[in-house]
């Protein structure tokens, strides 16, 4: 199979229900956000080396699931082509994961700088890229059909990152940076 089609040659492409849209369309680029999301989440487990290595690839195959709902276009071809989707139980996994990483953090006093190690910063770049993930998501929601759980999820799973950052800060003992207002 080739992976070149030349369909979107002149900047359009198909959504999984056969529909033609730019490929700039907001929905392309929200499911496109979530794929650079999912690429930056594989090189969080990568630099994690071996921890938290189930919990990020089943958050990698949730924001496939996701990126497929999406890409979709509307709930007719969700049920026609079986797209798995993001259930309640997922938003609960995670924040089961961070009530787990939470028991072992001192309490959070003051704003911390993203940094510290190269793991840490990539947390705080999957925490930032869901985030503007979840943004697009809301838009898209006001203009065209987008499951409630996709916003719900994607706004937990920015909290994850961000806890994840921390909790790998305190495992690696490495301080965390306070930000301080400077006049």
């Amino acid at each position: 199979m080739k992976i070149y089609t030349r369909t979107g040659d002149k900047g359009q492409t198909s959504l999984l229900n056969g529909k033609r849209v730019p490929k700039d369309s907001l929905r392309i680029e929200t499911y496109g956000t979530i794929d650079e999301l999912n690429s930056h989440t594989g090189m969080l487990r990568d630099l994690l080396a071996g921890q938290s290595t189930e919990l990020l690839t089943a958050v990698q195959m949730k924001l496939f699931d996701l990126g497929s709902t999406l890409a979709s276009g509307d709930a007719a071809t969700l049920e026609r082509f079986k797209v798995p989707q993001v259930q309640d139980a997922d938003v609960a996994q995670l924040e089961h994961a961070m009530d787990a990483m939470d028991a072992d953090l001192p309490k959070m006093r003051h704003f911390i700088l993203p940094g510290g190690h190269p793991a840490i910063s990539q947390a705080h770049i999957c925490r930032t890229v869901c985030r503007r993930a979840e943004r697009m998501a809301i838009r898209l929601a006001a203009e065209e059909e987008v499951p409630e759980i996709a916003v719900r999820y994607l706004n937990r799973l920015s909290d994850l990152f961000f806890m994840l950052a921390r909790w790998t800060g305190w495992r690696l003992n490495i301080p965390e940076t306070t930000w301080s207002a400077t006049s």
